[in-house]
């Protein structure tokens, strides 16, 4: 189960194509300047089973990547394991944001680290408005990197993702 503050559909902003954004409920980092600040309390959202959740996404034909996006995903680890571990075998992307580091993940929770396992693409680090650009692509501020996730847990470090639909050299 994942409590979610919401769903987006056919979204382009938040990684390359048309993919599906979650949209974990809560947050511990209440970064100033946050995107979406009504994500940070635990209360609120709503529950999901995160079968419904991929059946959802099977809905769109055009769409086959994903995005966990928060509130804090990592916050919720379990659950977006599991749906991360179906959307993988259903052929998807799997993409997600963090306000943590690859390195605060690495030495977390072995939930966290399930869910690590998951991803494709992993955008960390917390929003900073003084390192704010609007000229990024998928990132808010330019301490937030791009990464690897796969390569990233294979070398034990953080790797940069290179390809070019991620950079935005279409």
């Amino acid at each position: 189960m994942i409590n979610l503050s919401g769903i987006a559909g056919d979204s382009i902003v938040d990684g390359p194509g048309i993919r599906t954004t979650f949209f974990g409920q809560g947050c511990p980092h209440h970064c100033p300047g946050c995107h979406n600040p009504e994500t940070w309390d635990f209360s609120g959202g709503t529950p999901w089973e995160e079968e419904a959740l991929v059946e959802l996404v099977k809905k769109n034909p055009l769409c086959r990547a994903v995005t966990f996006s928060g509130g804090e995903p990592f916050a919720q680890a379990e659950g977006f394991a599991r749906l991360g571990k179906l959307l993988k075998a259903a052929g998807y992307e799997v993409a997600s944001y963090t306000g943590y580091t690859f390195e605060q993940l690495l030495s977390g929770t072995k939930a966290q680290r399930e869910l690590l396992e998951t991803i494709d693409v992993l955008i960390d680090g917390p929003f900073l408005m003084e390192e704010r650009s609007l000229e990024l692509n998928f990132r808010g501020s330019r301490n937030q990197r791009v990464l690897n996730v796969p390569e990233s847990l294979r070398q034990g470090k953080a790797v940069p993702e290179t390809s070019a639909r991620w950079l935005g050299e279409y």
